[in-house]
């Protein structure tokens, strides 16, 4: 009996986790698909089509370690950013606006879009996630 379970388990286990990645990548290919339209709407503008910024003005979004850090990237769109940042080793003191009047799955695709699209590669973002940094409260200096 236990070696009937164990065989099962062999066999079952990498069908699961195979299931589990397809599932994965197809649920991130449709938000990067939806994201795509976000981004043509309220990024490309600034963060130009080729997600290459403007050298000086707007920081790139390609190729860029910077979206590594997902409750960063969701807090940026949540509430824009004002300040000195430094990108792919180079400064950049524009204000971005907040776009917090998007919703948590327009914000989980465009984010999905961005940090897989040119050369950049990083972990969905669900709208749960999106949810949960928006939910939480505003912090004052």
């Amino acid at each position: 009996m236990m070696r009937k379970a164990t065989f099962f388990s062999i066999l079952l286990i990498p069908a699961a986790a195979s299931f589990i990645f397809f599932s994965q990548d197809k649920n991130l290919q449709e938000s990067m698909k939806r994201g795509k339209e976000v981004y043509a709407l309220h990024c490309q503008n600034c963060h130009m089509e080729n997600g290459q910024g403007m050298e000086g003005v707007n920081p790139p979004v390609a190729k860029t370690t910077y979206l590594k850090d997902t409750k960063k990237n969701i807090g940026i769109i949540l509430n824009g950013q004002t300040g000195e940042v430094v990108v792919n080793g180079k400064k950049y003191n524009a204000i971005m606006n907040p776009m917090n009047y998007l919703d948590d799955k327009e914000i989980a695709d465009v984010l999905n879009y961005i940090r897989n699209s040119w050369g950049n590669k990083y972990p969905i973002v669900t709208p749960a996630q999106v949810k949960a940094e928006r939910e939480k409260p505003a912090k004052t200096n």
